[in-house]
């Protein structure tokens, strides 16, 4: 069986270099993400359930275990002489790594600074119901002058973790997408599926269609298309919502299909975030063969203005995406 640190470093032979840094890196993330599976299986039996008083950045109620996940992430990179930036749904302002006293200055002030984007626990709603939740992550290599707001075809890897039946991970440097499922009688993950590719069409579609009275004109015609029974196109489509977009994104990396969190007439903005959930999985899905996009545009394309910064997702099979991209032409 071959190991996530193994692979990773086969992978990054294939570049120019950073496999150390790479693994390093996802080996924070790793660990993160095996403490938030070992604590969610308990979170009922450690008052890990329910909510704070707090609101995050987006103003949304703040999960205690958004809280605990997002606490494990940082402590598995405030002691990183690789890692200067973590960026997080979370925090307001992105945490910035204190260099260690006894840090070799070439590995904080050379050129291989990180910065690491996360949504730490997607999908927290579902915590006090058990189901699926997620963690994703995108990593950038930062430029001379600390400019850590790159675009999604800049990403160094990204990927998800999904808290299910099994904990998995998902991930791609460039260089195809590969998933690792959690044994925990060794606690690894090990290799389980590579290469993954998503089917060019599916008849999956996925989206929370009661927001429909928020949704511009054009978006409803979107919805009616794949309600529409057309045995030659294999409508109607089958509906599966989650509530976590990782999960809901998995079902359809897998087996194809489309999903979709578009903006609404109030917000054309959207709500997902560009840097920690658009950008990392539109870079998953099309290293598998499919499509990340707003409706309008190729979200790898887009350039960030803030940290926080919002958009529209239409993400999955391309004749699916394709389709739909052609009811925003107008």
């Amino acid at each position: 069986m071959v190991s996530l640190t193994r692979h990773i470093l086969e992978q990054q032979q294939l570049q120019a270099d950073g496999a150390e840094d790479l693994s390093a890196i996802m080996s924070g993330i790793v660990s993160a993400g095996k403490r938030i599976a070992r604590d969610l299986s308990v979170a009922g039996l450690t008052d890990s359930l329910g909510a704070t008083s707090e609101r995050n950045v987006h103003g949304e109620r703040v999960q205690r275990m958004d809280a605990r996940a997002n606490e494990l992430f940082v402590e598995a990179f405030q002691d990183s002489t690789i890692v200067q930036i973590v960026v997080s749904e979370e925090m307001d302002e992105p945490f910035v790594v204190a260099r260690a006293e006894d840090a070799r200055p070439e590995a904080v002030e050379g050129s291989g600074k990180y910065a690491v984007f996360l949504d730490p626990l997607d999908g927290s709603s579902n915590v006090d119901v058990n189901a699926s939740l997620g963690s994703i992550f995108s990593i950038h290599r930062m430029d001379p002058v600390g400019n850590f707001l790159k675009t999604g075809s800049e990403q160094v890897a990204a990927g998800y973790l999904l808290y299910g039946t099994a904990a998995i991970l998902v991930y791609t440097c460039g260089e195809g997408v590969h998933q690792f499922t959690l044994d925990p009688e060794v606690g690894e993950f090990l290799l389980s599926a590579s290469n993954i590719r998503i089917p060019s069409s599916g008849k999956i579609y996925s989206v929370n269609e009661g927001n429909r009275y928020k949704w511009s004109k054009n978006m409803m015609k979107v919805d009616d298309y794949f309600h529409v029974h057309d045995k030659a196109t294999g409508r109607p489509y089958a509906s599966r919502y989650t509530g976590c977009l990782v999960a809901d994104v998995h079902r359809i990396l897998l087996k194809g299909g489309l999903y979709l969190y578009p903006g609404d007439v109030q917000k054309p903005e959207g709500k997902l975030r560009l840097m920690y959930e658009a950008a990392p999985l539109s870079f998953v899905v099309e290293q598998a063969g499919g499509i990340g996009s707003t409706g309008v545009e190729r979200i790898s394309a887009i350039h960030p203005k803030t940290p926080h910064q919002c958009v529209p997702l239409i993400i999955g099979s391309r004749e699916d995406v394709e389709t739909t991209e052609q009811f925003f032409e107008s």
